[in-house]
């Protein structure tokens, strides 16, 4: 546990590292499935779509989650041993977080889903409505930040 508390700073900089690398999936892979509409059901551009957005999930969107939880839990234990216990995740704003964060989760594994629906060439919901979805990820990544910058130093 010492070990854990001692390396903070080499856990909080993997862990922006690796959000910066999910963040950046969870707002393209949206854009790809809007790109998904004007594309020519079985044509060159939905097989080139379906391929970009597989490598998308499978080489970066999934590592860079596991790791962002794996970074995320050894900062939480680094956190209570420095705060001196585990009552510090109680506080209103954890909360807060830690319900963002498994919204920002739920909605990784919705777009991993709907990713199966557009490579079997299905058109889930609406243009529009995925341009609507596109900017949940963005909104999500401003409340958690604030909350950990002005209510969790």
């Amino acid at each position: 546990m010492n070990f854990i508390a001692e390396n903070y700073d080499i856990w909080r900089a993997g862990h922006i590292l690796t959000v910066i690398a999910w963040m950046a999936g969870l707002l393209y892979l949206p854009r790809l499935f809007i790109y998904h509409f004007s594309a020519k059901p079985d044509g060159e551009l939905e097989t080139c779509l379906i391929a970009q957005e597989h490598r998308l999930l499978r080489m970066i969107m999934n590592p860079a989650f596991v790791l962002v939880w794996g970074f995320g839990i050894l900062l939480i234990i680094a956190n209570a041993g420095r705060a001196g216990g585990w009552s510090v995740f109680l506080s209103w704003p954890w909360v807060f977080k830690f319900s963002l964060i498994t919204v920002m989760t739920v909605l990784h594994h919705y777009f991993a889903l709907m990713r199966k629906q557009f490579a079997k060439g299905e058109r889930p919901l609406s243009e529009k409505k995925w341009r609507i979805i596109n900017e949940l990820p963005a909104v999500l990544a401003i409340f958690i930040v604030v909350i950990a910058v002005v209510w969790l130093r």
